[in-house]
């Protein structure tokens, strides 16, 4: 039977705060500072138990920063983690992204953390803000919540944190049997690569393939843009065959700028971002695309089927401590030269059937595997969300 419960501001009966951040060019800010100092991103630890950064007394004193005392509950309000929910397990100050609803006699601190989780979605659809979401402290305070017993609000955490913890305990299960199809996948592989049969060579990757540059168009002559060739871009390495594009070019673009067109059968790598996080990214085109400056085209030799290359050359790319690296600023690419000179085992045209056919009968297999787990941890999140849903209308 649904409850009836009396609602109010949370401003009416709680107390809020924002943090602060001292000025990054005065070390005395910082430096051998010990009063912790949390920042937005940390927020989504749930129960917060450290800071990882550390500020002065000095600094505190002398910014808009200020002390929060243990269980603040405290809300993300900006950038990619907007909307994360967590609790001060000790006493801490905060940067400014991060608002804090100080301890208080009407709710207990686990009771306000699930009531926010359950808003999440409703305070980043209020954000404002282009690329990143910003949630003003405003919204927080007028969020509308229910006034509810504080025996109630235990008996209803306990319920949450009952569920809550068989959720955690079945989506690890089901993210530990999707790392597994991978590993089990990506062995087969190396036994692939690592066998050695009659016939079978050895090859540096420059010594069967040509390899080509992206580029891109000018994003200020629309006459290059929306016209019917693929233009791939990282966002589009996503698959082991490409046959469109997110965005698409013009052939005047590929005439008159530094873009070039591909022919179906050559291989994309992604030398440059964040999609090299998992690995290498490479594709086979199955259409003629153009592509950009982060990818490299490999143009196969006749005498190798492109698809087994592909493989081949993931393999030795992922296995490899040279071949990918971090840049200077941080970000993942891979080193043409070093790219050039991997070595490659070849062996003679039917064995590279073989082995292709078997590989995409295992890519198959651990595709569905992997859809099949997708699937379950996404039931799972559906259901904290439903559970939150009743447990704050009065259902549960």
């Amino acid at each position: 039977m649904k409850a009836v419960w009396q609602i109010t501001r949370l401003a009416e009966v709680c107390q809020t705060a924002a943090g602060g951040t001292p000025l990054k060019s005065n070390k005395e800010f910082y430096e051998g500072g010990k009063v912790p100092w949390l920042q937005s991103g940390e927020v989504s630890q749930g129960e917060i138990s450290a800071a990882k950064t550390f500020i002065t007394e000095l600094g505190l004193k002398r910014s808009s920063a200020k002390l929060f005392p243990a269980n603040t509950v405290v809300v993300a309000m900006y950038g990619a983690t907007a909307g994360q929910v967590g609790i001060l397990r000790f006493e801490s100050a905060t940067n400014q992204a991060v608002c804090g609803i100080l301890p208080n006699k009407t709710f207990i601190p686990e009771f306000l953390y699930y009531l926010l989780l359950s808003r999440k979605s409703e305070l980043v659809a209020q954000a404002v803000g282009n690329a990143q979401p910003n949630i003003s402290q405003q919204k927080i305070r007028d969020m509308y919540v229910p006034l509810v017993t504080i025996s109630e609000q235990r008996r209803i955490v306990f319920t949450l944190a009952q569920a809550f913890g068989k959720i955690a305990q079945a989506r690890a299960n089901a993210e530990e049997n999707l790392q597994n199809a991978r590993e089990i996948f990506e062995s087969y592989l190396q036994s692939v690569f690592t066998a050695r049969g009659e016939g079978w060579a050895e090859k540096r990757l420059d010594e069967i393939s040509t390899f080509s540059s992206g580029g891109t168009p000018s994003k200020t002559n629309e006459g290059y843009w929306n016209g019917e060739i693929p233009w791939v871009s990282g966002r589009d390495m996503k698959s082991t065959r490409l046959a469109d594009s997110f965005l698409h070019i013009s052939q005047s673009a590929v005439d008159e700028s530094s873009t070039r067109l591909a022919p179906a059968g050559t291989l994309l790598v992604l030398v440059r971002g964040m999609g090299l996080a998992h690995g290498a990214q490479i594709t086979e085109l199955m259409v003629p695309c153009a592509f950009n400056q982060d990818i490299k085209g490999i143009h196969v030799d006749p005498s190798i089927i492109p698809r087994y290359l592909l493989f081949a050359l993931r393999n030795r790319i992922n296995s490899s401590d040279s071949v990918l690296s971090n840049a200077a600023h941080g970000t993942l690419k891979i080193n043409s030269d070093e790219l050039r000179k991997v070595r490659i085992p070849i062996p003679p045209l039917n064995d590279q059937q073989k082995a292709v056919k078997t590989i995409d009968l295992l890519v198959a297999e651990t595709q569905r595997l992997e859809s099949i787990y997708h699937r379950k941890i996404a039931a799972l999140d559906e259901l904290k969300q439903s559970l939150l849903h009743q447990a704050f209308s009065g259902q549960l």
